[in-house]
């Protein structure tokens, strides 16, 4: 066992992990942090993107081990409230941007470091971004439409 300390969505973590022991599975079994999903677990369908010091990543493909000394945020971050909805969740729900919701909490943490570097993306853009996590139920269209919702609302109201 090793022991680890890192900051999660905010909160000091000290933990002791087995060096194997994925990030993605440190988040959901270890904190209960059930929001990252393990999709491909090969870092292709995107499911599992939390952020690491602010920039998206694949938390399947880390060892948990690797964030000592850093910070991880994940989809309960974005938490504000049982009333208030991150700018993002407001579009996904606005837009009808989901359909089973497997894929969305690793598109809204993808969504965060892109749209802090460009608040005002292109629909090819988005699209562009969008290629890095898989969903199968909804075709994307609803998708797009709710990230450039969410960005409006962003923009209107930094979080």
């Amino acid at each position: 066992m090793t022991e680890i300390s890192l900051t999660i969505n905010g909160e000091p973590v000290t933990a002791s992990v087995e060096p194997r022991t994925s990030l993605a599975d440190f988040v959901r079994d270890g904190q209960r942090l059930t929001g990252t999903h393990l999709g491909c677990e090969h870092g292709v369908c995107g499911a599992c993107t939390v952020l690491l010091d602010g920039e998206a990543v694949r938390s399947c493909l880390l060892f948990a081990v690797q964030t000592n000394g850093r910070e991880v945020a994940t989809v309960e971050s974005l938490d504000a409230g049982p009333h208030d909805l991150h700018p993002l969740q407001h579009g996904f729900w606005e837009a009808h941007g989901l359909q089973c919701g497997y894929c969305t909490p690793g598109i809204l943490m993808s969504l965060i470091p892109f749209l802090r570097e460009n608040p005002s993306p292109s629909e090819a853009e988005i699209r562009e971004l969008l290629s890095g996590n898989i969903c199968r139920c909804t075709g994307y269209q609803k998708i797009v439409e709710a990230v450039q919702l969410g960005a409006e609302l962003i923009r209107e109201k930094p979080t």
